[in-house]
């Protein structure tokens, strides 16, 4: 016989898996962007790779192309979802920008199976808020690796496409995963299916947007392929202009995988990556929070600053997803420039990009659509 207080107990294990499935469920749904009149065509990163259709690594691959003719250019956000600077960066060119000559590829998701699930074990958000004058839009907060569930098990070492040797979680890491496999694991065939972008439509020049922890030395920083050294030297020099410092890294040559590396060595394009620095990423943090990733306020990077630990200023009005975005659309507008005059020819025209001065004033939501009702 059953008594109430079994009952009791299953009505809540009920509820629980309910509420818990509910949520599991809403990770996978993405959230709208509204591109601006701008926009000339949707793609799939499935059309340069076609096995990856109908898969979790499929993504979308917003084009903007100008009348008259210049270079091409890729900008990828999200390739590690839980760097919100790099993918809102995209998702703010989207809804914003027109080309007046060449061609422009934003993929805002580039590793879309990672904005499926959060990093276990760290409390972290599944998503946060972005306040416009119509409304609050909402971003999925991700994980750095592709999902499990798409992808298992890891192994206990990876071995990437070019001989390096990871830790097994790296496996799930798109960026680490270039110039990627087209029979390999589902992160190797989204790696190669970027490739196949950039080869197809002749990209000149790739630009990776991301964001690490205040306390890793690769911050807010330029890292270069060492075919990009004039190109990031010219940008540095006009982001110093502007007010923004930012470091020059350069690619190591033993370091394989990654965007800056691989693009540049496989494709033999231009290839730069842009760090920021974000509290809600790093170790010293104190309670996970939406507000730590939008305000970027925390008081133990506070004290961490204060002794010295930190590669970056942290008073206590932190580092917040404005400013974050700020210094990513100040980079791209830098590279581009020094892209424009080094080589003419492959000049690409960007209008309606907000400035990172105007982004600072009037914070991110004055210039993203307001949320569909």
């Amino acid at each position: 016989m059953i008594d109430g207080s079994s009952f009791f107990i299953f009505g809540m294990v009920a509820a629980v898996s309910f509420f818990a499935g509910r949520d599991f469920v809403a990770q996978r749904a993405e959230e709208a962007i509204m591109p601006g009149p701008g926009l000339t065509s949707m793609r799939q990163l499935s059309d340069y790779f076609p096995p990856l259709r109908g898969t979790a690594g499929d993504t979308g691959i917003f084009v903007f192309e100008g009348a008259e003719a210049g270079g091409n250019v890729l900008i990828l956000g999200g390739a590690h979802p839980n760097e919100p600077a790099g993918y809102v960066s995209a998702i703010l060119l989207i809804e914003n920008v027109r080309l007046a000559r060449g061609r422009l590829f934003v993929v805002p998701r580039a590793n879309a199976s990672g904005f499926t699930h959060g990093d276990p074990q760290e409390g972290a958000p599944q998503r946060f808020g972005i306040e416009t004058p119509q409304g609050t839009r909402f971003f999925r907060l991700g994980s750095r690796v592709t999902n499990s569930i798409h992808q298992w098990p890891d192994p206990t070492l990876y071995i990437t496409p070019t001989g390096q040797k990871l830790a097994g979680i790296e496996a799930r890491n798109l960026n680490r995963a270039y110039p990627g496999l087209p029979r390999g694991s589902l992160t190797e065939r989204v790696a190669h299916a970027v490739m196949e972008l950039i080869r197809k439509e002749r990209i000149d020049l790739g630009i990776d947007l991301h964001e690490s922890a205040p306390e890793y030395p690769v911050i807010n920083a330029i890292v270069f392929h060492e075919n990009s050294s004039d190109l990031a030297a010219l940008a540095q020099m006009a982001l110093q202009g502007e007010g923004y410092e930012f470091r020059l890294e350069a690619s190591p040559q033993n370091l394989r995988g990654l965007s800056h590396r691989e693009w540049g060595d496989a494709a033999g394009i231009k290839a730069v990556l842009i760090e920021t620095p974000n509290a809600s990423h790093g170790r010293i943090k104190g309670r996970p929070s939406a507000s730590l990733v939008v305000d970027g306020r925390d008081p133990y990077y506070v004290k961490a600053a204060g002794l010295g630990r930190l590669f970056v200023p942290f008073g206590p009005e932190g580092i917040p997803l404005r400013h974050r975005v700020a210094r990513h659309l100040a980079g791209v507008e830098a590279v581009l420039g020094a892209l424009s005059e080094l080589e003419p020819e492959k000049a690409v025209g960007l209008e309606g990009l907000p400035s990172a001065a105007d982004v600072e004033a009037q914070g991110l939501g004055a210039f993203l659509r307001p949320p569909r009702l």
